[in-house]
């Protein structure tokens, strides 16, 4: 299987919900579409700088990580960060590295959407296609 590509709206979390309680307006959340590589071998997401900068995103810890390499860098995570995929939606934070967006295997499931290895793309989960669904026990 090739590489997984999919569009996916990012907005700043916080902003969300001040516009949400009438303390901005809609208009004002930072927001954009953005072409992730689907990684169902990594864990979370991935954002470059210039994204985290652009969404207005907050620094909110740095974390050890091990890298594809196998070396290990402290790496900033920002966030809180809203994805949506076609008519699901989750909240996470992302990792700040490289210069593409990575949508790992934890905002996969909390979307509750697969992979379609025939036609190669990303898809809302067919068992659970009018909302996501997710086990917590």
């Amino acid at each position: 299987m090739g590489l997984i590509y999919a569009e996916i709206f990012l907005s700043n979390a916080e902003e969300d919900g001040l516009a949400r309680r009438g303390m901005i307006k809609k208009d004002e959340i930072r927001c954009g579409a953005f072409n992730a590589m689907v990684d169902t071998g990594a864990y979370r997401m991935v954002i470059s700088e210039h994204i985290c900068l652009q969404l207005g995103l907050e620094i909110v810890e740095e974390r050890e990580v091990e890298l594809a390499d196998g070396t290990f860098r402290m790496i900033p995570m920002a966030g809180p960060i809203n994805v949506k995929f076609e008519n699901r939606k989750a909240i996470c934070n992302a990792f700040i590295l490289g210069n593409e967006v990575l949508l790992g295997a934890i905002p996969l499931e909390e979307l509750d959407v697969v992979i379609d290895p025939k036609k190669q793309k990303l898809i809302v989960n067919p068992e659970n296609p009018m909302m996501p669904k997710m086990k917590i026990k």
